[in-house]
């Protein structure tokens, strides 16, 4: 296996979402399976570009097809960024307890009443918070029942049309992938920073990565708050319905490094263990972050590997035993696994 077959195998699977997201009857986005009216945008999207990722051994990529510098969509890769950002305010005493419900330093914004009281910020890294409520007007029900390409195979869960009502559990006592209250979580992360969380990322991990000036982070256009006295605007956790980080493939994988330990000036070392520490209910799943126990998300990565996924699809892997990280982006998410096996079959020169 070469580095060509590798290049080769990415640009024979690349996503089939259209170019154009505006194109007529077109296939991209993944609000159009949201019932109306919530199955349209709220915030700004623009065209993709073609298949394009690298591969990085260390501080070296040894490896790139397609334009890596082009600033796309990531969708729900900004959910990882949004977990890495909650470190940083552990690290600065914002966060100190994690275990700590939300409305304790966070009041007024919905974590007020009934079961929402009962909600910490561990249950919202770890998308097990079962919070109820609407987010800039998207009610959370748009997403319960919902499924996403990497998850393992639910055991005894009744099968539902995503956006079905049904009854919630208490805080930490189910796991499911909601945007609205990812969004939700976003939402309070602003609330502890008092600033806007895309300057909170320059200035805490893009900038301290090396990253350039080409990416950028957006929200709905009804998601501006007044804070301080000043108009901010709250950002989505990915581009459900908009919005969202658009960056290159090289920033990408600067601020992926970041994870691999060996930068605790950034990202401490034991929040870093704390997103690679599988969820109880979803082992497949640390803070916002996708974790390979049993290689039940990627089966031939190691079980030590972690990801970063968005739709689309959009993937970073990390791989510690290789230091390792991979960016690969618009490639169908079936064809994940044969390409992170191709690349493995590269690097032991099969």
């Amino acid at each position: 296996m070469t580095w060509d077959d590798v290049s080769a195998y990415a640009r024979d699977h690349e996503s089939t979402w259209d170019l154009d997201p505006g194109a007529a009857g077109g296939n991209w986005g993944i609000h159009r399976a949201d019932s109306p009216p919530h199955d349209r945008l709220l915030g700004p999207v623009h065209p993709r570009g073609p298949a394009c990722g690298l591969v990085a051994v260390g501080d070296a990529i040894v490896h790139h097809w397609g334009d890596i510098d082009r600033a796309d969509l990531t969708f729900s890769v900004a959910k990882t960024y949004l977990a890495m950002l909650a470190g940083i305010a552990h690290r600065d005493g914002l966060l100190p307890d994690v275990d700590q419900p939300v409305v304790r330093s966070v009041p007024g914004i919905g974590f007020d009443d009934g079961a929402n009281r009962q909600i910490t910020w561990r249950h919202l890294l770890h998308q097990t918070s079962e919070w109820e409520g609407s987010c800039f007007g998207v009610p959370d029900q748009v997403d319960r029942y919902r499924r996403v390409s990497f998850q393992p195979p639910p055991q005894g869960e009744a099968a539902a049309a995503k956006g079905t009502a049904r009854p919630l559990h208490p805080p930490g006592e189910y796991w499911e992938y909601n945007d609205v209250r990812i969004n939700q979580l976003s939402l309070a992360l602003l609330h502890r920073f008092r600033e806007p969380l895309p300057e909170v990322l320059a200035r805490a991990l893009a900038g301290p990565a090396g990253c350039s000036a080409g990416w950028r982070w957006r929200g709905y256009d009804n998601s501006w708050i007044e804070l301080d006295g000043r108009r901010m605007q709250s950002v989505p956790g990915g581009t459900h319905w908009g919005g969202g980080v658009s960056i290159g493939a090289r920033d990408q994988w600067r601020i992926a490094r970041l994870l691999m330990g060996d930068r605790p000036d950034v990202m401490p070392g034991d929040w870093v263990r704390a997103m690679r520490t599988p969820v109880a209910l979803a082992p497949f799943y640390g803070y916002l972050t996708w974790l390979n126990v049993d290689r039940q998300v990627v089966p031939s990565a190691s079980p030590a590997a972690f990801f970063a996924i968005g739709a689309g699809s959009s993937v970073i892997w990390h791989e510690p035993a290789r230091d390792l990280v991979a960016v690969i982006r618009w490639i169908e998410a079936d064809a994940v696994d044969g390409l992170v096996s191709l690349i493995g079959k590269v690097l032991d020169g099969e």
